[in-house]
């Protein structure tokens, strides 16, 4: 009986773990940055791309600022895969009132852009 329940805590531990792990910043993503205005006629639209953190376990708050930096991570990290390194109108659509009171996953979209260094 012992062993059961020592195997089923082991278990839960491991699921709860994998869950709330934040998204982390790639290296790839590292270069990439977020700016408020268009960019110009020497950038090239790459398309569009979107990051979302998972809120269930960790709560709203989460580590490191919240889950809304883990959501900006993911987002960096796919801008990078696409071959960009800006961000532009960049939103929350996920972030609202409910939000404030209920763990839901947090989510960014945003334009990927290419632009010289």
């Amino acid at each position: 009986m012992r062993v059961k329940l020592s195997a089923g805590m082991a278990v839960a531990a491991l699921l709860l773990a994998g869950c709330s792990a934040s998204n982390h910043l790639t290296a790839g993503g590292q270069g990439v940055r977020f700016v408020e205005q268009q960019p110009g006629s020497e950038c090239t639209l790459l398309g569009n791309a979107s990051g979302e953190q998972s809120n269930w376990f960790s709560g709203p708050q989460g580590e490191e600022g919240g889950s809304m930096r883990g959501a900006a991570n993911a987002l960096r990290n796919q801008a990078a895969a696409m071959g960009g390194n800006v961000l532009y109108g960049v939103s929350s659509p996920t972030q609202n009132m409910l939000s404030s009171f209920v763990p839901t996953a947090s989510k960014m979209v945003g334009q990927v852009w290419k632009c010289p260094q």
